[in-house]
């Protein structure tokens, strides 16, 4: 355990011209004091950290000292390679990049692990496109990744509706959802963080001038409360349906998860058939149709009216069309 902390406190002074003791003990979850012995351990076992006093004072490796990746297992070894994904590095432009770094990487590897990247990749593969979609990409996506990465200032022309627009855009990252790339973005002058999909970009300029990027933005958190927020905010609709025990089990998978799971945790008891009326969150009537035709008998709608009209249609012509025929 230590012997591990010690390694991973070697690579992040290697990545930093130095740490304070509050900020190595946040990153190793470990006290100052710990810290000290750390370093002194490091120290004694003749790797150069120099600890420097005063109230601006830290840790640093002094000499150009760099450590070569000899602190790693296969696991590891192996799931550094997995951490990539071939296809998105290729679509931004950055697959030769990758490769070269991780050529570097196995040259730094122990010979023992040096086919890591092949073991991994013989064993997981990652298909972030839909089933029945044909992946396409963006053309103008590796200058979107390139502003990204060096936080430029875009100027951008994008489709909204039948109209276009132009913004001036701070990049903050960008997202692969189910094939489908998304720019985070700030407008220049604007308060809060936006969502563009890039395959409607029609012209990006990236100028010379860079942004001062917001020191705790944190992408992985923005996007799913972005991504939940946008699930949500399609829900304008509400139906009223009664639910068998089977019908009750597969509702999260013809709905959102989330707001099926939700609004039978409001639900009533249980009828004495074992039937639950529940109050669904839908896009609209239509979709809410197509949806539940899915759960088929193990569904009724209730409300609204309209809807349950247009069910008891579609019953009455599934009885004619599975009725037995005269003479079969």
């Amino acid at each position: 355990m230590r012997a591990a902390r010690l390694i991973k406190m070697v690579l992040l002074l290697q990545s930093r011209p130095s740490m304070t003791a509050a900020e190595l003990a946040r990153e190793l979850e470990v006290s100052e004091r710990t810290v000290t012995r750390d370093a002194q351990a490091l120290s004694e076992a003749g790797v150069p950290v120099y600890a420097d006093r005063g109230r601006a004072g830290g840790y640093r490796l002094v000499g150009g000292y760099r450590t070569r990746l000899t602190g790693l297992h296969r696991g590891e070894a192996e799931a550094l390679f997995l951490s990539g994904v071939p296809g998105a590095l290729r679509e931004m432009g950055l697959e030769d990049t990758a490769s070269a770094a991780r050529l570097k990487v196995s040259a730094a590897l122990l010979p023992s692990l040096r086919d890591a990247s092949r073991t991994a990749a013989q064993r997981f593969h990652l298909d972030a496109p839909n089933w029945f979609r044909e992946p396409r990409t963006p053309a103008l996506l590796p200058a979107v990744a390139d502003a990204v990465w060096d936080d430029r200032r875009i100027s951008a022309r994008y489709r909204r509706g039948e109209d276009e627009v132009v913004r001036e855009l701070e990049p903050y990252g960008l997202v692969l959802k189910a094939g489908v790339w998304y720019l985070c973005a700030r407008v220049v002058g604007g308060a809060s963080l936006r969502v563009y999909r890039i395959d409607r970009f029609t012209a990006v300029d990236a100028g010379a001038e860079r942004f001062e990027r917001e020191a705790d933005f944190d992408l992985p958190a923005f996007w799913e409360e972005r991504a939940e927020h946008f699930a949500r905010s399609l829900l304008r609709a509400r139906v009223v349906v009664r639910l068998s025990p089977d019908g009750v089990r597969t509702l999260p998978y013809a709905l959102d998860p989330v707001s099926a799971r939700e609004a039978l945790t409001r639900a009533g008891d249980p009828d004495d058939g074992g039937w639950v009326t529940v109050s669904l969150p839908v896009e609209s009537e239509e979709v809410a149709r197509t949806q539940l035709a899915a759960l088929g008998p193990e569904v009724e709608v209730l409300e609204p009216a309209g809807l349950r009209e247009r069910f008891a249609a579609d019953a009455l012509r599934l009885a004619r069309l599975y009725h037995p025929r005269e003479g079969a």
